[in-house]
């Protein structure tokens, strides 16, 4: 299991609205990876889903845009997990976390949701075994702000760290299809030390 990695999820918001906000840090990571591996996102209306077939490192990989909202995110991706028979456990889910600083990004393998609803979500109708790639985007320093601080546009500072994660996320994807999660991680958390 350690290689498989077939489909990744970006989660976010459908719409203009919503493009630029922190809360849609999944979504611009998966077209990152569109823009630099090739292939364009369709609308899937028996998903729910913007899908996206692309080849990185030689591995056929699936990218996804769940279209229902972020609370919602967890049918579309699973829809698409069971259409194209793959197992959660060969799923990446890339997301915007508050717990960690805008300059920090990692790689987590299982667990809670930690209050994020749209894995919550994904969570209840995927299990709990499959990677996250949480995307640092800062806590607001009270929960009562939370909701409005993940959808509003990030300072261009804020913004401008996100977008090295996202780079630097992408580098480590291709240790994982090299040399394995493990190394992926390893990788990726070697050069957060010191950061969050």
């Amino acid at each position: 299991m350690d290689n498989a990695l077939k489909l990744i999820a970006g989660l976010g918001n459908p719409g203009d609205k919503y493009s630029r906000t922190l809360h849609n840090a999944g979504f611009w990571f998966v077209d990152a990876l569109a823009r630099k591996y090739g292939g364009e996102f369709r609308y899937e209306k028996k998903f729910d889903a913007e899908v996206c077939r692309t080849a990185i490192r030689g591995a056929d990989v699936w990218l996804v845009k769940p279209q229902a909202f972020m609370n919602l995110s967890g049918g579309p991706v699973r829809a698409v997990l069971d259409y194209y028979r793959l197992k959660p456990t060969d799923m990446l889910v890339a997301h915007d976390e508050i717990d960690l600083p805008p300059d920090v990004v990692k790689l987590k393998l299982g667990g809670g949701h930690g209050g994020h609803n749209g894995i919550r979500d994904v969570i209840q109708h995927c299990g709990r075994d499959f990677v996250r790639l949480r995307l640092g985007v800062g806590h607001p320093g009270e929960k009562s702000k939370v909701t409005g601080h993940v959808l509003k546009k990030g300072g261009a500072d804020v913004e401008a760290a996100v977008e090295r994660n996202i780079d630097e996320a992408i580098a480590a994807l291709d240790v994982w299809l090299d040399d394995g999660l493990s190394a992926a991680m390893k990788a990726l958390h070697t050069k957060d030390q010191g950061k969050g």
